[in-house]
C-alpha cells in the first residue's frame, strides 16, 4: 500500500480542492516552497511557503530540497522534511520525475486531467500572477507525453467527498 499521494494535473484542474479535502480529513498535506507571488486567495503557510529567490536557493544549497522545478520563471520544491513527513504531495510531471524509483513505488500518482476549456475558465477566474494563455501553453508543455500516473480523473466536477475516500483506503 503506499505511503502517500501525489496530485499532478494543469492549472485549474482541481488539484489545491482535492488537497483541501484532505486536509479536513485529517491527513498531513505538504506545504511546497515558491518564489511565485500568491494570489489573493492563496494563504501563505497553507497554499505554498513563499520565499524570495535568495531564500530558495539557500534551502536548495543547504540541501534540503527533495525535489524541485523551475516553472514559467518561477521556482517551486518539497522540502525534505516535509516528504518525509507529509502524505499529500502536488506535483509536476518534471518534479515527479525527480522522486526516486523506491518513493516513486510507495507513491499513489493521481492526475487530474480536466478539458482544457473548463481549466481556462477557472484560471481566468482567479487573480493569477500569470496570463491564461501563457499558462495553458507552459501547462501544454510540462504535461506533454505524461504517463507516470496511477489514477486519472478526467471529470471536471468530480465528487471531493467521494474521491477523498476512495483514495484514503489507498493509503497504508
Amino acid at each position: 500500500m503506499p505511503k502517500r499521494l501525489i496530485f499532478a494535473g494543469c492549472a485549474g484542474s482541481g488539484k489545491d480542492f482535492l488537497r483541501d479535502g484532505f486536509n479536513e480529513a485529517g491527513f498531513v498535506c505538504d506545504v511546497s516552497l515558491t518564489t511565485r507571488p500568491p494570489r489573493d486567495s492563496e494563504k501563505p503557510g497553507y497554499t505554498y511557503k513563499y520565499l524570495s529567490d535568495a531564500e530558495f536557493q539557500a534551502v536548495e544549497d543547504a540541501g534540503g530540497l527533495y525535489e524541485n522545478v523551475s516553472f514559467n520563471g518561477w521556482r517551486y520544491g518539497t522540502a525534505k522534511e516535509s516528504w518525509e513527513t507529509s502524505d499529500v504531495f502536488i506535483m509536476t510531471p518534471s518534479g515527479l520525475a525527480q522522486v526516486s524509483p523506491e518513493d516513486r513505488a510507495d507513491s499513489l500518482v493521481v492526475y487530474l486531467d480536466i478539458p482544457e476549456d473548463v481549466r481556462r475558465k477557472r484560471i481566468a477566474k482567479r487573480n493569477d500572477a500569470d496570463k491564461v494563455d501563457r499558462r495553458i501553453e507552459a501547462d501544454r508543455k510540462d504535461f506533454e507525453d505524461f504517463e507516470d500516473f496511477d489514477m486519472r480523473v478526467c471529470d471536471p466536477f468530480f465528487d471531493r467527498e467521494k474521491l477523498v475516500n476512495t483514495l484514503r483506503g489507498a493509503l497504508a
